[in-house]
């Protein structure tokens, strides 16, 4: 079997190892050029492409040749796309014979569209993980290959249940690979009515409104904790990312509680929320540099001398 693969990030590149270990002959890998400022805490799949020894053109390079062109070129019987940050057009999709696959990061219907982990986990969910299914012209809607599921633990952050649903990507396409093969893979209806869909998260989505439930924004800051951009909250123009935090047990003393937002208590960092509960705030950060209770205390107190008598 013969496999375009278009593919990015730690998803795309444990996928394309297992396609290299089972077999099947990849003519060419179409990934993207790292963007500029971007944290590259993932894995490359043009390395990993350099590494295996396939050849790799860049599908955003404005001089890159024609997509369609490059694909049909190649040949394939098949194609996959695992985390590939584009949608493929029909022309390109219409020229695989045997399928075109993509493995999405959540549990379809469920989560549907872009950043499916950090949603999952901002919604309160216990569960998501990887989906392979058919690709058609509207995103994530072709009918399901297969799935599997992992937990969302309580205090898990975005890139430990990413780093879960990779390894979930992996089992998925391992064990469908061989009825795609065979040119007989399972097939069922992705019952789009039943599910739910999400759009792409900028990094001002992380700004924190400490009126809402603890609940609500422990999901926002550790749903988009470093190495994402992070949940943050600006004291004078001083933005404070929450880099590590656990919700807390118990509530604090009424004597203790103050309006919503950052505070000092007792010589700790917590959150104060509308709901009277709070959040211990274990790693704060300004310009990626860590904020130790001292200068957090000068903040606070630049803020009280800034204040209108």
């Amino acid at each position: 079997m013969r496999a375009v693969v278009f593919a990015y990030s730690n998803v795309g590149d444990r996928c394309l190892r297992v396609l290299r270990a089972r077999g099947v002959d990849v003519p060419l890998v179409v990934t993207h050029r790292d963007r500029p400022g971007e944290s590259l805490w993932f894995r490359r799949v043009a390395d990993t492409a350099s590494e295996l020894g396939l050849p790799v053109i860049y599908g955003d390079d404005p001089g890159a040749p024609a997509l369609a062109a490059a694909v049909a070129a190649a040949a394939p019987d098949v194609l996959f796309s695992f985390y590939y940050r584009a949608m493929l057009p029909p022309a390109v999709l219409a020229l695989a014979p045997h399928g075109a696959f993509n493995m999405h990061g959540s549990l379809l219907p469920k989560y549907r569209g872009r950043a499916p982990t950090n949603w999952a986990i901002l919604c309160g969910e216990t569960e998501t993980g990887a989906t392979l299914h058919y690709m058609v012209a509207k995103a994530d809607a072709g009918d399901i290959v297969d799935q599997s599921a992992v937990p969302i633990l309580p205090d898990d952050t975005g890139q430990q249940v990413f780093d879960k649903v990779t390894v979930a990507a992996e089992q998925v396409l391992w064990r469908s690979l061989g009825g795609i093969i065979d040119g007989k893979p399972t097939r069922r209806v992705n019952a789009l009515d039943q599910g739910s869909y999400f759009g792409a998260r900028s990094a001002e989505d992380g700004r924190i409104d400490w009126a809402r439930p603890a609940a609500q924004v422990y999901n926002l800051i550790r749903a988009v904790a470093p190495p994402y951009p992070g949940a943050f909250a600006e004291i004078d123009g001083v933005r404070l990312v929450i880099a590590d935090a656990r919700l807390a047990a118990t509530p604090l003393p009424a004597a203790l509680r103050s309006a919503p937002g950052l505070a000092l208590v007792d010589g700790r960092i917590v959150g104060l929320c509308g709901d009277a509960r709070h959040i211990e705030i274990r790693a704060l950060l300004a310009d990626s540099r860590p904020v130790g209770v001292e200068q957090f205390r000068q903040i606070l107190a630049a803020r009280k001398c800034d204040a209108p008598s």
